[in-house]
């Protein structure tokens, strides 16, 4: 066998009869280093908490499909150069094709000596084709492989991910044109503002949205640059600098920016309507398919949905800061620090395809509750139409400003609602108060007022479902 002449005949006895009681402690011997892509430089063993920390096969399998359509293309630029002969090369694609069909079956076998998804497609295509396969190596390493292989993975991934952020969105901008007419108290600080339509609550998400989506975009056009040449993966570019080919992780910082950004949104819009939909407010009823109950109080319904969305903004932003922390120190070219990139874009892949789809199914099936979002509504919340109908008889605003905070201070001293304040109180107050006033306490007028672009005016808001569409169809095209 082939490791007698690696030995000496007593150290293989010895270690022939250790592995007949611990197969383990033969695949620790070493004698496995022949089939690594590295081995020939080294004699010795691996130490096998070392094997462990250096193996990215047991994540990196994700990588399968994409490395053999990698491997597919670069053997049929070796056969254009002439470095593989027309039948070596139809050789290696009928493996590939065999390896591919394993994976697809969940029939590929993966052994303890595979080191990463490379090394098990390269050991696999051997056993099938003899040493044949080791003519696929001809001219790349391992380094632009996993960025190919990356690049390959994340460009399907982020065409995924864009699909559920655009039905997100969408979702939003119809719900906004059918509940329409609906009215709301807004607030800011937590604290009763001014009344907004329903629509302009979702709106303003959808409106956030489509900037991440814009981003997406962003990212997969730079993104779409390939280390190794090979035009047959349909990439828009070479990349110039083969030193920085190999090291550049731009991409995988880029997504990770996108993808904290878009968790900040969807965080923000999951604890607003986890706000609303508790008893104090009751502005919205969760489906009971994205909520769940409490093991002591049965009365419970918690919106543990929308508290999952908010949680994995912090898991995001925490793979994003882990990959910075990587990057900051590393020297030019290759560096295996590198491997920490695949399972950072993994989890945030899933978490996104996940979160993005449970939002979706949130918003669309969630019951509002008109008659608890009329009800909110409060005078007090008119006082800046209030200062505004002193504006438009003729004082200036900062005044106007004053005089409405006089009569709020007044109205509370009496413990009544501003809107019960009488003409004269009002009068005494400024003398351009008059008999008309009570026109200003309508929450629909006030609403109404806002026709300016982006205003609650049903107009303005109609505007924005209308530009809102019209965007949705453009980033689709995009995507």
């Amino acid at each position: 066998m082939w490791f007698v002449l690696a030995f000496s005949s007593s150290s293989i006895k010895e270690t022939y009869l250790l592995a007949q009681l611990n197969k383990k402690a033969f695949d620790d011997t070493g004698f496995h280093s022949i089939y690594k892509l590295w081995g020939g430089r080294f004699s010795g063993s691996t130490d096998p908490v070392m094997e462990m920390l250096n193996a990215s096969i047991s994540y990196d399998q994700r990588l399968a499909e994409v490395d053999i359509q990698g491997s597919m293309a670069y053997a049929k630029a070796l056969e254009k150069t002439g470095i593989l002969p027309k039948s070596e090369m139809e050789k290696i694609l009928s493996g590939l094709e065999k390896i591919s069909e394993e994976w697809s079956k969940g029939a590929f076998v993966v052994k303890h000596t595979d080191e990463d998804i490379h090394t098990a497609n390269e050991r696999r295509l051997k056993e099938l084709i003899g040493d044949i396969a080791g003519k696929l190596h001809t001219g790349r390493s391992r380094n632009d492989q996993v960025v190919t292989d990356l690049k390959l993975f994340m460009r399907n991934s982020l065409s995924v991910i864009s699909s559920h952020l655009l039905q997100l969105i969408k979702t939003l901008v119809e719900r906004a044109a059918i509940e329409i007419d609906v009215i709301l108290p807004g607030y800011t600080h937590l604290q009763k503002a001014q009344p907004i339509r329903w629509s302009q609550f979702l709106l303003s998400h959808a409106v956030a949205l489509t900037r991440d989506s814009e981003r997406l975009g962003d990212v997969k056009r730079r993104m779409n640059v390939l280390p190794l040449g090979r035009y047959k993966l349909d990439f828009a570019s070479i990349s110039l600098n083969s030193m920085d080919a190999v090291s550049e992780r731009d991409f995988v910082v880029e997504f990770l920016s996108f993808a904290t950004l878009l968790m900040i949104h969807l965080s923000k819009m999951a604890e607003d309507l986890i706000i609303y939909s508790t008893s104090e407010f009751g502005f919205v009823t969760l489906s009971d398919a994205y909520s769940t109950g409490s093991s002591l109080m049965p009365q419970k319904k918690n919106p543990d949905s929308l508290e999952l969305i908010r949680s994995k903004a912090g898991r995001v932003f925490g793979r994003l800061a882990a990959i910075l922390m990587v990057l900051k120190g590393l020297p030019s070219t290759y560096n295996k620090d590198l491997q920490e990139d695949k399972e950072a874009v993994f989890d945030v892949v899933d978490t996104l395809n996940a979160v993005l789809q449970v939002a979706t199914g949130v918003i669309s099936t969630l019951q509002i509750n008109k008659e608890n979002m009329e009800r909110a509504l409060s005078p007090e919340m008119l006082s800046t139409d209030l200062a505004l109908y002193l504006v438009r008889k003729g004082m200036p605003f900062r005044q106007a400003h004053i005089a409405a905070g006089k009569a709020i201070h007044l109205a509370e001293t009496k413990g009544i609602p501003i809107n019960k304040l009488t003409p004269d109180e009002l009068k005494n107050i400024s003398p351009l108060f008059g008999s008309d006033v009570s026109q200003v306490f309508n929450f629909f007028n006030s609403v109404e007022q806002y026709t300016a672009m982006g205003g609650t005016a049903k107009s303005s808001v109609s505007a924005q479902i209308d530009h809102l569409r019209e965007q949705l169809k453009r980033l689709k095209e995009q995507a």
